[in-house]
Parts: C-alpha cells; sequence; structure tokens
C-alpha cells in the first residue's frame, strides 16, 4: 500500500488530499471537499496531464508573436517534447483565434492553437 499527498488545484479551496493506492490503483482519496477534487486526486496519481501554453512567431502581424495553448490536456511527460516541438515555429499573419499552429504535437493528438488574434500589416 502507498499514500500520496497533495493539494488540490481545481478550485481556489486546495483542500489537502490523501490518495492511497494498492498495485497502482487508487484505493481511496480523503481529505477533498467536492467529487472535482477526488476526480483530480485520481487523475493526478494515475496519469497526471497538463495544459501547455507559449507563444509562437507571428509574420506580417500587427505584434510579433501569438499566443497560443494545448487544445486539450496532455500527458505530464509530454510537456518537454511540446516544448521542443514549438521553437522555431512561425506563422503568417492574419491568426485567429482557434487556428490550429500544430496538428498532432508530439504525437500526442492534440492540437496547439491560437488563443488570440493577429491581423495582418
Amino acid at each position: 500500500m502507498e499514500t500520496r499527498e497533495l493539494n488540490c488545484i481545481v478550485c481556489p479551496m486546495g483542500c489537502p488530499i490523501t490518495v492511497t493506492l494498492e498495485n497502482g490503483e487508487v484505493t481511496s482519496v480523503t481529505g477533498n471537499t467536492c467529487p472535482r477534487g477526488e476526480k483530480y486526486a485520481k487523475q493526478e496519481v494515475v496519469a497526471p496531464i497538463r495544459s501547455v501554453t507559449s507563444t509562437v512567431k507571428v509574420l506580417g502581424g500587427e505584434w510579433p508573436t501569438v499566443a497560443c495553448k494545448t487544445k486539450t490536456e496532455i500527458p505530464k511527460g509530454k510537456i518537454f517534447e511540446v516544448m521542443d516541438a514549438l521553437k522555431g515555429v512561425s506563422v503568417d499573419a492574419p491568426v485567429n483565434i482557434g487556428d490550429v499552429i500544430i496538428e498532432n504535437v508530439a504525437g500526442t493528438n492534440v492540437n496547439i492553437i491560437a488563443t488570440s488574434n493577429v491581423k495582418a500589416c
């Protein structure tokens, strides 16, 4: 039996949560004050996921860069591969919110999308 202590990040409450695992499977979650905390804790100890945010260069735009992010969460272990994939990427203006910057980044089946607009000059 293994226990892990973590603080929930789903809401501002920051509940201290204890997760008990047996053979890699969650057997109990305590300390959370809502069901979202339990769901977060189970995910975090078994297969943690994260969103990645960054910027990429814009060519011919009113701004030199555009904000972007993963469309959905990716496995935490893929963060550095995603950041490497973003190095040196540039897009042509105009750029609109939701435009795909990179498809299937780092083999995650998740796209990098623009999160702001940049008009062409």
